[in-house]
């Protein structure tokens, strides 16, 4: 294993797969129970539990222009790209790309967003990696913590259809969302390009109380899902794919494993 790094500070989250976030809705249908955005804004009061599943476009947002700026730009990190949103995530999307921008397009993939940004992006496809986000590879499982999400044969179907056009893809299994992430890597890896993220989920229990106003079936499935993919399991993870270059690890999972954290954003590794 490779040296834990001392001295500046580890970067987690969205810095590690790229410098910039970029966003231009507020709330997503998909209304996942784990979400860190929805949290934030219920715990400011931004924003209300019940109302987080209506998606709203911010304007100002969509209309705001891009300069080329060397490194990787994220998007969306706090909402989706939805059915609902999809000509604005289009419009931000092409303006990131046509000043010559990478950009990391992250999500839960819809397969018919997908052939959209597939099509309307075709000129910037050099320019794209597509990071399709699969923690389980059980529809009953996703149907909890991703209530509004797609179902497992819809993203595979998405990630194979973006490799098939060329696209470069990659997959994160973060958060993983069951012990038997195995049958998410089996399944996606010949329709990946780039790298599958493995990560557990961030600030569980605290996210679920804040975004199910305590629901206490959710609470002990927080608790339980923590249990699953304690140590001893991501120690086991390591020993099955440690040594594959595909499978690239979360900080939450390099900490333990004690790999070596970065400390500069978005270096993707």
């Amino acid at each position: 294993m490779s040296k834990v790094c001392v001295g500046d500070k580890a970067v987690g989250g969205t810095k590690e797969w790229s410098e910039v976030s970029v966003n231009c809705c507020t709330g997503c249908e998909h209304d996942c129970l784990y979400c860190y955005a929805k949290s934030q804004l219920v715990r400011t009061k931004t924003a209300t539990s019940s109302g987080w599943k209506v998606c709203h476009i911010r304007q100002k947002d969509v209309d705001k222009g891009w300069r080329y700026k060397n490194g990787t730009f994220m998007f969306p990190t706090s909402h989706d790209i939805l059915p609902s949103n999809l000509t604005a995530c289009l419009s931000v999307l092409t303006k990131l790309l046509e000043v010559g921008n990478r950009v990391l397009i992250v999500s839960k993939p819809h397969l018919d967003v997908i052939k959209t940004l597939c099509k309307e992006l075709e000129p910037y496809k050099s320019q794209i990696l597509f990071r399709f986000t699969i923690g389980s590879a059980n529809d009953k499982v996703l149907k909890f913590w991703e209530p509004g999400a797609t179902k497992f044969s819809e993203r595979l179907a998405s990630l194979k259809y973006a490799k098939e056009q060329g696209f470069e893809t990659s997959v994160s299994c973060e958060p993983m969302l069951d012990d038997r992430i195995d049958a998410v890597i089996s399944a996606v890896k010949p329709y990946v390009t780039d790298s599958i993220w493995l990560g557990r989920p961030n600030r569980l229990k605290a996210n679920v109380a804040i975004n199910t106003g305590k629901n206490p079936k959710a609470r002990l499935a927080a608790g339980n899902l923590l249990v699953l993919l304690d140590d001893a399991y991501i120690r086991g993870l390591y020993a099955k794919f440690g040594s594959d270059p595909v499978i690239k690890w979360k900080d939450s999972l390099k900490a333990v494993l004690g790999l070596t954290r970065p400390t500069k954003a978005g270096l993707d590794v």
